[in-house]
């Protein structure tokens, strides 16, 4: 989900001042939502449906996640495709339109209302993602040069899109009659099509292709990367046609295989990478990026629990939801966004400060332009912080909700010190 960097053939990078804005936006909103998870801590002993719980859940999933992603893709695509971006006031546009409609939205879900804040705040995303879509349709068709990467990424766009509009779709039922049930009774379906269509498909495609290059490593299976992508598309369509169309509850059990076998083909790609890795020393980033891949079994357990107890009662387990969603946003989403931010960001900024430098003297290398004892710490209350804070969801303990919660401002303060510092950084000559 990053961008990426080394020999690209014919592509041209995409300028810093695209990407780097997408990269300070998604950092903020990660500290912005560690700061509300402290302050509302106690709200994760409740029912998920809580106006604080949904408005922490979008930021997250939105403002950090999304964010990130679309910043970065902007330079990995032209890599993927090997042609240029086509339209760099179409990459701002996407900026400037979901900078606005997140925080709407936001602010919408965390006073619980749906009025024209969370209207207005569904609208603008839905246009961000128009644009960055023809943004990317028309790169592809002007390079020629599709490969797996790029149809994981397109396919994922897509469902993105779905994902928006289903989502201000619920936003107007509290409304207007839309839906002939309520908007709680389709959460299930808007979380999925986001979850599995965007992250799950957009992550398995693009980690592919840069976990491979970053661990400097000789392993590539086309064929297995089909099957992932045909395995999530899969279960996330036969989901939604089960979700709308029946209500046989053990017909979930498929869908839940398909996705299970695309993750786990997904870690055996991984795995198989790491193995014929030339590179032998794996640095902290990567291990951080590499340990979001086996988060992606922790979801599936949970969810597993979930669909059992639903089968054997009429209650679904408020505890076990929470959890669930927590260990998405907060665990595998952000554990690979905060091992790959610093393999990615440092080469982008050098290239911003050094690259009209070169040959005017020996300059730093893009390693040294980050401290690798922030990482570390940031790391280790990030670790200390998830797993503190998981156990207080699933015990209601508040004391133990809050301990966890001011790790992980913690561990957002120092990734924004990072990037920030990196952001700054000026000419330094050895």
């Amino acid at each position: 989900m990053f961008a990426t960097t080394g020999n690209t053939g014919t592509a041209r990078t995409t300028s810093h001042k695209v990407v780097l804005p997408f990269y300070l936006y998604a950092a903020v909103a990660f500290f912005i939502a560690t700061i509300l998870l402290l302050c509302n801590a106690a709200d994760f002993t409740k029912h998920y449906f809580h106006p604080h719980t949904l408005a922490i859940t979008h930021i997250m999933a939105l403002g950090w996640g999304t964010m990130m992603i679309l910043g970065a893709s902007h330079q990995l695509v032209p890599v993927l495709i090997e042609g240029a971006l086509y339209s760099n006031r179409l990459a701002y546009t996407s900026f400037v339109l979901a900078a606005l409609g997140i925080p709407l939205l936001a602010y919408g879900f965390y006073v619980f209302d749906m009025g024209w804040p969370a209207k207005w705040g569904g609208r603008l995303l839905i246009l961000a993602i128009v644009a960055y879509l023809i943004n990317l349709a028309v790169s592809m068709v002007k390079s020629r040069n599709e490969n797996v990467h790029a149809i994981f990424v397109f396919t994922a766009v897509v469902w993105l899109l779905a994902t928006a509009t289903v989502g201000l779709m619920l936003v107007y039922n509290f409304t207007y009659p839309l839906l002939p049930r309520n908007s709680l009774d389709y959460l299930p379906l808007h979380a999925h099509i986001g979850i599995v269509g965007w992250f799950l498909l957009l992550v398995t495609g693009v980690g592919s292709r840069l976990i491979p290059m970053f661990l400097i490593s000789k392993y590539n299976n086309t064929r297995q990367l089909w099957w992932i992508y045909g395995l999530i598309n899969t279960g996330l369509l036969v989901f939604i046609f089960i979700f709308l169309f029946t209500t046989n509850r053990i017909l979930l059990f498929f869908p839940l295989l398909c996705v299970a076998a695309a993750i786990v083909l997904f870690g055996h790609f991984c795995y198989r990478s790491y193995q014929q890795r030339i590179r032998k020393r794996v640095d902290e980033q990567m291990n951080v990026s590499l340990l979001s891949v086996f988060m992606m079994l922790l979801p599936l357990i949970f969810l597993l629990l979930n669909i059992v107890l639903l089968l054997l009662s009429v209650t679904e387990n408020a505890g076990l939801v929470m959890a669930y969603g927590f260990i998405i946003f907060f665990g595998w989403i952000s554990a690979i966004i905060l091992g790959m931010t610093f393999k990615t960001l440092p080469f982008i900024v050098w290239n911003k400060v050094y690259h009209h430098l070169a040959g005017k003297g020996k300059t730093l290398n893009p390693k040294d332009l980050f401290s690798n004892a922030f990482f570390k710490g940031m790391s280790v209350a990030y670790l200390f912080g998830f797993v503190l804070f998981i156990t207080g969801i699933l015990l209601h303990h508040v004391m133990v909700l809050q301990s966890g919660a001011a790790l992980l401002v913690l561990t957002s303060f120092l990734y924004n010190w990072s990037v920030i510092k990196l952001l700054m950084h000026k000419p330094v000559f050895t």
